[in-house]
């Protein structure tokens, strides 16, 4: 992840960077209104949204993917940036309400081990949000954006990742209906592309958006097994 995150940075700062981002930051901010006292985590690189909630008084880290020893988390800083392994985050047990996953699980040598360590990170009740390139949409063939790298999902083929990793989806949106123009005039239609995309398209967005909590139905207590099958022998009886 480490040598993306500079063409990241300058995607987000290019006219379609900024409308693209705009766009994702109405979609989360519906699905997760602020909620002051939250503690948000974001995975991958966050930074672009996390803004959605830091000015309400959320406090928000920004996780980026590296070898640092273990952190703490800072007691009175509203919002800080470190940098982590994505096998092993440096972060304690049940620490968030909120983790949100973008440009991270398209990018991660090891998507499930990602997902471990946000269901250990994330508390009980918390909720992951994942927003990766749609397969389907035109900006996972445009490879100047960053939705034309890594692994591309389908919003069935990252429900499927997230049931085995023990998460179970609560609900789904898409962003990104308009098609990846860099001309500024063509991008101010985006809000028009978007609500036509959204009502007629749901499936050609350029971005999945699944929002999950943790699923503990196939969870085993520490230390038991599976009862062994045992065979009943019954009597036959005639008709």
């Amino acid at each position: 992840m480490r040598h993306e995150v500079h063409g990241l940075r300058d995607f987000y700062a290019t006219p379609a960077g900024l409308v693209a981002a705009r766009l994702l930051r109405e979609q989360l901010r519906l699905l997760w209104p602020p909620r002051p006292g939250d503690r948000v985590l974001g995975l991958g690189y966050a930074s672009p949204f996390l803004r959605i909630w830091r000015s309400e008084g959320t406090q928000c880290i920004a996780l980026l993917t590296a070898q640092l020893p273990r952190w703490r988390w800072p007691r009175k800083a509203p919002s800080a940036t470190v940098v982590g392994a994505e096998e092993q985050l440096p972060l304690p047990d049940l620490a968030f309400d909120r983790v949100l996953l973008v440009h991270g699980l398209e990018h991660s040598e090891n998507a499930r081990r990602l997902l471990r360590e946000a269901w250990r990170v994330l508390k009980d009740d918390g909720r992951l949000l994942v927003v990766v390139p749609n397969r389907h949409g035109l900006w996972a063939y445009r490879e100047r954006t960053p939705f034309g790298h890594g692994h591309t999902y389908s919003a069935r083929q990252l429900e499927a990742l997230l049931r085995r990793q023990m998460f179970v989806v609560e609900r789904r949106a898409a962003a990104l209906f308009v098609p990846p123009f860099q001309g500024r005039l063509l991008l101010r239609g985006a809000g028009a592309w978007e609500k036509l995309g959204q009502r007629l398209y749901p499936r050609i967005g350029g971005a999945v958006i699944l929002e999950a909590a943790k699923d503990f139905g196939e969870l085993l207590p520490a230390g038991q097994a599976m009862a062994p099958a045992r065979r009943v022998v019954v009597e036959g009886v005639g008709v």
